[in-house]
């Protein structure tokens, strides 16, 4: 893959979640000039941002990804050369209580940026952020970039309908948009509404006597769960490769949430059988019991290949809670 020069200017579209900090940073050490977007940047105190160092070296923008107006006026005004589309509505169990605003917010969403970037004639690359979700259940054979979308949630169909979206205009109109097909990934960064943080928090508490037991779903669900920054840096890649393309990311290895809640609880000398109920939560209408990914499309196109498994995840993300209770919450050696 040739190396090119960092771009002069990037937008991140939802420069407020876990993704868009770790993206920022990174942005940012490569010195290109960072803006991000967000719906309401008034409203918001950006604590993603904060916590990785460069709230104060990103510049802000209001900037709602469905109103063509003002997604044209922000291109215009920014002139970015790489945008990067990571907005919109991200949890998979809201997708099914809000699956109107889920499906309206991620797919036109995509459409808009990318009229926005055709009406405009910039000269820029495009990237969207796809989903495991758009597969479904893959049983036993690892999906891969071929493998065809079956989504169980609405989330799922919204993520599949922005991908071909972008895959359309880049046939239709020779635009260099391309879909990082993200399997699940992870950090500090994350809400409480993710499992993974609720594992993490849940077994601190109790390690700390402010709890005895943590209540879970289905805990014999597999995914392939990998290091956020890593995934960043894929998306990274993508942007500085030759031809646009829609890759897998992921790290290739699958494993239980049971097997991760014990990695976690063990990392804080806990016997998970001990303290967590499983089965507290009624399962979503469908929830898929098996997402595993073939990520080998990504080593051979971009060289990128994930180097943190499960357990990495796990211990690193145990050790930033620990840091974080002791008042030390900063990013510390989280590359």
């Amino acid at each position: 893959m040739t190396v090119r020069p960092c771009p002069d200017t990037a937008l991140i579209l939802g420069i407020g979640g876990q993704d868009g900090a770790l993206l920022a940073r990174q942005l940012l050490a490569m010195g290109v000039r960072v803006h991000g977007g967000s719906r309401d940047v008034a409203g918001r105190a950006f604590p993603a941002l904060a916590r990785v160092g460069c709230l104060d070296q990103v510049r802000l923008h209001t900037i709602d990804p469905t109103n063509a107006a003002v997604v044209a006026d922000a291109l215009e005004t920014i002139r970015p050369s790489w945008i990067f589309n990571l907005a919109a509505q991200s949890s998979v169990h809201r997708s099914f209580e809000r699956p109107g605003e889920t499906v309206d917010g991620i797919v036109r969403g995509a459409v808009t940026v990318l009229e926005a970037i055709q009406r405009t004639r910039l000269d820029c690359r495009f990237l969207n952020a796809s989903s495991s979700e758009c597969f479904g259940d893959t049983g036993d054979t690892p999906a891969n970039e071929e493998t065809i979308f079956r989504p169980c949630s609405p989330y799922g169909v919204a993520k599949a309908a922005a991908h071909w979206t972008v895959a359309h205009h880049r046939q239709t109109y020779g635009l260099f948009a391309c879909s990082g097909i993200l399997f699940n990934h992870e950090s500090p960064l994350r809400p409480d509404h993710y499992v993974t943080a609720k594992v993490v928090r849940g077994a601190a508490d109790i390690a700390a006597g402010l709890a005895e037991t943590l209540c879970l779903g289905d805990i014999d669900i597999q995914r392939d769960w990998g290091w956020a920054p890593e995934y960043v840096a894929a998306m990274v890649a993508m942007m500085n490769a030759d031809t646009p393309q829609d890759l897998v990311i992921a790290t290739g290895r699958l494993v239980s949430l049971q097997t991760f809640v014990a990695m976690v609880f063990e990392a804080f000398g806990l016997d998970w059988r001990r303290h967590v109920i499983a089965g507290a939560y009624p399962r979503r209408p469908y929830d898929p019991k098996i997402i595993a990914a073939n990520p080998a499309m990504a080593q051979v196109r971009l060289g990128w290949q994930a180097k943190v498994d499960v357990a990495g995840v796990a211990a690193r993300l145990a050790a930033a809670e620990q840091r974080r209770r002791a008042g030390h919450d900063c990013w510390v050696d989280m590359a």
